[in-house]
């Protein structure tokens, strides 16, 4: 894990001060204190964070802004088979996987949105809005500036965030271990160097193989179908016997037939 600023640990300092009232809380020795609600608003006063700052908290009826950058970081969070969509909009899927995500990190599971939540986040990205455990580097191996897919250089980059949240999901149910990623968007050119499929997502930005690792490629393939991952192929999938394939977007296509999936 990348090391984080001290400015930035003084803010969640200051964030978790303020979700208190301001004051510390001490829990009796005896008595494990339950996870707080995390209904509260926001407090103004809290620092900036590097890479974007909530305001307020959010449920399900919001949108906007806010909630759109929320949906990045709780796309890993779907259900089994599941994808939410980045439209701005708190509906249902959207608070199921809010609620997933808090569960998943010891807080309140209301499915509301706010300083506990927030706060988890922050400590997971780092100042370019990657996760920590993974970055832009990784998910683009093919040129420096994202171009010469099937969409804008902007939107392949912003799939390649959307991936990178999900496998930090993944990542954290499969115990902290970390992720070896091979490669992600490529360009038509480089992916025709690579004897790439003609409609490959990787092209979009959405996809990312994955090294065996310490878990190994079924593991890793079958991890996947919880946190959003719409195509899955890994061993006994022609041509995926030496990595699994992640990857996000419409439709479902899942194979890898050593692995029982």
């Amino acid at each position: 894990m990348r090391s984080r600023p001290v400015g930035f640990l003084l803010s969640t300092l200051a964030g978790a001060a303020l979700a208190f009232g301001g004051t510390t809380a001490t829990a009796s020795a005896n008595q494990p204190s339950a996870p707080a609600p995390d209904s509260a608003p926001v407090g103004a006063a809290r620092a900036a964070d590097g890479c974007y700052t909530w305001s307020g908290a959010l449920r399900e009826g919001s949108s906007g802004e806010a909630v759109r950058q929320l949906q990045i970081r709780v796309a890993g969070y779907p259900g089994t088979g599941n994808q939410i969509a980045v439209d701005g909009a708190f509906g249902p899927a959207t608070k199921a996987a809010v609620t997933r995500f808090q569960a998943a990190y010891g807080l309140a599971a209301d499915g509301i949105a706010g300083p506990a939540t927030f706060n988890k986040i922050y400590q997971l990205q780092d100042d370019d809005c990657t996760p920590v455990n993974f970055t832009y580097a990784e998910l683009n191996r093919c040129n420096s500036d994202w171009s010469g897919g099937k969409v804008s250089a902007a939107t392949a980059r912003a799939n390649a965030l959307v991936t990178m949240w999900k496998l930090q999901a993944m990542r954290h149910a499969m115990g902290d271990r970390p992720i070896t990623v091979n490669g992600g968007f490529r360009s038509v050119s480089c992916n025709s160097a690579v004897g790439g499929a003609a409609n490959s997502r990787h092209l979009y930005g959405h996809a990312a193989d994955l090294g065996a690792g310490s878990q190994g490629f079924c593991a890793l393939a079958r991890a996947a179908r919880n946190h959003g991952f719409t195509e899955i192929l890994g061993p006994g999938y022609p041509g995926h016997d030496d990595h699994t394939h992640v990857a996000g977007g419409s439709g479902r296509f899942w194979s890898a037939p050593s692995c029982g999936i």
